[in-house]
């Protein structure tokens, strides 16, 4: 397996996780995607091993882990349960905003309590108008004294109506385009913030994913993060380095499909004989390793990347989600082949592995959108 470039208490770290999550959250999986309702026991579960305390600096409660911890922590919890490794990339996406562009007395506010898991976070750039194209965004606020007031919503939000602590990016200056977004903290419980609609989803499905309204919305005007008219290089900027955890949720996803696929072959006979014999089913099995292999590499550089403070490195964040997810898309599908009927039906996990996959090829950037990103890169010489 691709070797972490971290301390050895890192290493312990994430074994304990990865034996957690087999002990713990595996056996809660198919529940969680049964029932579709947000698994709070998990997110206890994740706060008191400390586990959402990863992404935090130490002085603010965290245990201030470098970003390829976070990444293998997401992937092993993944592997056993993509809503639950989604727990801990939603925590870090939501919050940071306010780590990259916080100032002290902002931090002191709010990282400790997100650090501790007593408070979820979410991040709000999607509207129901303007996904990739972000720069079509309608949310406006407008300063008013010492406040600002917010009009309009935000779509496909995770954590969604959970949250206490929602990162918004909203435009305070329409005719400057994205240098006419800002960035503003906004708390569950201001006057105006309401939750809409809670989306039914093909996969994650234990996952709050829902409608943000904002109607004549009260924030308080030191709620602003940075100056105005850098939320959309704040919102890039936290894409970047969240990506790399999106590609970990569907290395994660794979890898635990071609776990059930290595030990469904070892144990079904046909023809007097186990199907891992068959040659073609060795040959795919290979492929799929191969494919994930490639995979980690790609996503633990990124990470790497972003531990280093390399200046340049949106382009392989984009290389590490886009890959990964296709790759779990790929491996999902073939796990589900192997296992012929049994993989389509909901007794066996593979077929929930396919539908939380998807979901990785679209949200934080769709994958057509990080072609994009590396193009651009690759043509401007960066």
């Amino acid at each position: 397996m691709a070797v972490l470039h971290v301390a050895e208490e890192e290493l312990a770290l994430v074994a304990a996780i990865r034996e957690l999550a087999q002990e713990r959250v595996k056996p809660r999986a198919a529940a969680i995607d049964h029932s579709g309702q947000y698994p709070w026991d998990m997110k206890e579960l994740l706060a008191q091993q400390d586990i959402l305390a990863m992404p935090f600096p130490i002085e603010y409660g965290g245990i201030g882990a470098s970003e390829q911890a976070i990444v293998a922590a997401i992937e092993e919890l993944s592997r056993c349960c993509a809503t639950t490794g989604l727990i801990l990339a939603v925590q870090q996406l939501g919050a940071m905003p306010i780590l990259l562009a916080g100032n002290a007395a902002q931090k002191r506010q709010y990282l400790p309590k997100l650090a501790s898991g007593e408070w979820l976070s979410a991040y709000g750039l999607t509207e129901s108008s303007s996904g990739s194209d972000a720069a079509a965004m309608q949310t406006m606020a407008v300063r008013k004294g010492d406040v600002y007031i917010l009009n309009g919503s935000k779509r496909f939000i995770t954590n969604g109506g959970l949250a206490q602590v929602n990162s918004i990016m909203a435009i305070t200056d329409r005719a400057k385009g994205t240098r006419g977004i800002s960035a503003f903290i906004v708390e569950r419980d201001y006057p105006g913030f309401s939750v809409g609609r809670i989306e039914g989803k093909m996969g994650i499905k234990g996952s709050q994913t829902a409608e943000l309204i904002f109607t004549d919305c009260v924030v308080p005007a030191e709620n602003l993060l940075g100056h105005e008219g850098d939320g959309f290089k704040i919102a890039m900027m936290t894409l970047d380095r969240t990506r790399p955890g999106i590609g970990a949720q569907a290395l994660g996803i794979a890898q635990g499909a071609l776990d059930l696929a290595v030990e469904y072959a070892k144990q079904r006979v046909q023809f007097n004989k186990p199907i891992a014999e068959n040659q073609g089913i060795q040959f795919m099995l290979a492929d799929m390793a191969t494919k994930i292999e490639a995979a980690r590499l790609l996503v633990y550089n990124a990470a790497e990347l972003i531990d280093r403070g390399e200046k340049h490195f949106s382009h392989y964040s984009s290389m590490a989600k886009m890959y990964a997810s296709d790759i779990a898309m790929e491996v999902t599908n073939d796990a589900i082949q192997i296992l012929g009927g049994y993989g389509y039906i909901t007794e066996y996990p593979a077929e929930r592995m396919l539908r939380d996959a998807k979901i990785t090829q679209i949200y934080e950037g769709t994958n057509q959108i990080q072609r994009l990103v590396i193009a651009r890169a690759l043509l401007t010489g960066l």
